[in-house]
């Protein structure tokens, strides 16, 4: 086994054994747990939980998730978690941009050529069911996650998870 595949194997060793001690934890703590990327735990899910689709799916996945209604999008870095509720607004590109504006708190604008993948995860977290589109960058990190949003009684909507499901199959064909 050269240097390479011995590295990769304990990685995936590492995320495994930390998921496995919190199969329905945060994925970026697991990843910080097993000392990987959230790339690597989410490849440690259980096969369906995390389908992964090319970067040039971008602009089908977002024009579809614009007709979701309100979601939950979700930027967690190393010193925050910042989750924005808010309608996905169709965006343009320019000046090596992603622009977002529109009638929403959702704004800004996002380096779509660090996308390597978008990943539909849908997994147990914290004892429920977690439903969420996440835009990958080559570092092996989550850029912005969008979350199919809950009601009052804390379930997942039912018609998100329908689109969810749909566009998952969609994209991955």
């Amino acid at each position: 086994m050269d240097t390479l595949t011995h590295s990769n194997t304990e990685r995936a060793d590492r995320a495994r054994a930390a998921l496995a001690e919190k199969p329905d934890g945060v994925i970026e703590q697991i990843a910080v747990q097993a000392d990987v990327t959230p790339a690597d735990v989410l490849a440690s899910l259980p096969e369906g939980a995390a389908v992964l689709v090319p970067a040039d799916r971008w602009d089908a996945v977002w024009k579809d998730m614009t007709g979701w209604g309100e979601i939950l999008l979700i930027v967690h870095t190393d010193d925050i978690v910042l989750e924005v509720n808010g309608a996905l607004v169709d965006g343009s590109e320019g000046h090596g941009w992603f622009n977002i504006h529109g009638d929403s708190p959702i704004g800004g604008h996002i380096r779509k050529d660090r996308c390597v993948n978008i990943a539909f995860v849908d997994r147990g977290f914290h004892g429920r069911r977690s439903c969420s589109v996440w835009f990958m960058n080559g570092d092996g990190k989550a850029m912005f996650k969008v979350f199919v949003r809950r009601d009052k009684e804390r379930a997942l909507i039912e018609d998100q998870v329908q689109r969810f499901e749909a566009l998952r199959m969609a994209a991955a064909a």
